[in-house]
């Protein structure tokens, strides 16, 4: 599509995504890249994150850290909760 060249119905459906949804994801994206022109920017040197992708992987990690780490606790708490209705049932 953007590198290829192939068209966006093919690529969407080999995606199993709507052409219409593949192409307003495009869109933005050629909006986002670049604010002069609509066509994409160029991507960083040696393929390497811009600052602001930085940040935002960092912060997702650190969601996802906290989330896993929220689930564990309601795991454990489950397994408490299990454990005292067995011996309430007794």
């Amino acid at each position: 599509m953007i590198e290829t060249g192939r068209p966006i119905p093919e690529v969407a459906e080999e995606l199993g995504v709507h052409s219409g949804t593949l192409h307003s994801w495009v869109s933005r994206w050629r909006r986002n890249g670049s604010a002069s022109s609509d066509r994409p920017s160029e991507p960083v040197p040696g393929g390497r994150m811009r600052e602001a992708e930085r940040a935002e992987l960092e912060r997702l990690r650190r969601e996802l850290s906290e989330k896993n780490k929220r689930i564990r606790e309601l795991e454990m708490e489950r397994d408490v909760l299990k454990r005292c209705m067995v011996l309430w049932v007794k």
